[in-house]
């Protein structure tokens, strides 16, 4: 009984949205993203100062705020703009997740099927643009109220990378032929694929905006994505502004060097690859205090 009450329910809803979305529309959601990461400063001998420069750092890139632009088909998901204030803008920890992950616009249109992103990397600007990702979602019973939106549940599950762990710091000898010994065994396993883990998707979204969009990579329900939660992230809509005075042109970017996913994730491990190469020996030559990041 309660299962075919809330599929009238959401029957009802979506033809009462659609009537309202007959013309032509544009609308603007607002996102919070938050991240949280088990930091390990434990024996790292760190002064108090450092460690609470060091946490306001990665918390300006943990939690970020951005906005999607949409109309029936396409949307333009962006980070707000905002002043770096971390010495400079240079040297802070900078994280990709994957409820943003893109340093410009990020575009998505759902009648084609295709996306495409911009990405400023080490200087270079690329166009990232491949077929969007799909998801098997799946309905659950559930219902709950974002703001002023009755929103429905959908799960999924996705398959991602094992998050490794990051160390920085001062060894003694025997600590460090224990990671060069690491290291070494890891060169010679650097040929196998990296491990992955699969992490269960909770999605809400809302019938009475009856769009197939949402933050970041997600999309594919049959209203619009307020709120995500995976792993360590979630992403919660927190504003939402129908046919806004000023409208925003949604188009596919053009700027940048045009790669697939596959070929930019190639660029970006080859450039990790020298950078970790380089710090490696760098700290063999001074040694330095160590943070003990967890996934």
């Amino acid at each position: 009984m309660k299962s075919f009450l809330l599929k009238s329910t959401a029957v009802l809803i979506l033809f009462i949205s659609s009537m309202a979305f007959a013309q032509d529309f544009q609308g603007k959601a607002i996102y919070q993203t938050k991240t949280t990461l088990d930091m390990d400063f434990a024996s790292s001998g760190i002064p108090a100062d450092r460690i609470k420069m060091i946490q306001e750092r990665m918390k300006s890139q943990l939690e970020k705020t951005f906005e999607l632009s949409f109309d029936k088909v396409a949307s333009i998901y962006k980070e707000e703009a905002k002043l770096d204030q971390s010495a400079g803008g240079r040297g802070g920890m900078r994280f990709m997740m994957m409820g943003g992950g893109s340093s410009g616009d990020y575009y998505k249109n759902t009648q084609t099927k295709m996306a495409a992103k911009e990405n400023e990397f080490s200087g270079k600007n690329f166009l990232i643009k491949d077929a969007l990702k799909t998801y098997e979602w799946k309905m659950e019973q559930e219902t709950k109220m974002i703001g002023q939106n009755m929103c429905f549940k959908a799960t999924t599950v996705i398959e991602v990378p094992v998050r490794p762990e990051f160390r920085f710091g001062r060894r003694n000898a025997e600590q460090n032929n224990k990671d060069k010994a690491e290291e070494e065994k890891k060169e010679e396993e650097k040929e196998e694929a990296p491990k992955m883990e699969q992490i269960i998707v909770t999605a809400w979204y809302a019938l009475d905006i009856p769009v197939s969009h949402g933050p970041g990579d997600f999309w594919g329900l049959p209203g619009l994505i307020l709120e995500v939660a995976y792993g360590d992230t979630n992403i919660l809509c927190t504003k939402i502004v129908m046919n806004p005075k000023d409208k925003v042109e949604i188009k596919e970017p053009s700027k940048g060097k045009v790669v697939s996913q596959k070929e930019y994730d190639e660029i970006i491990a080859e450039k990790m690859k020298e950078m970790q190469e380089r710090f490696r020996n760098e700290r063999q030559k001074s040694g330095g205090t160590h943070i003990r990041i967890r996934g």
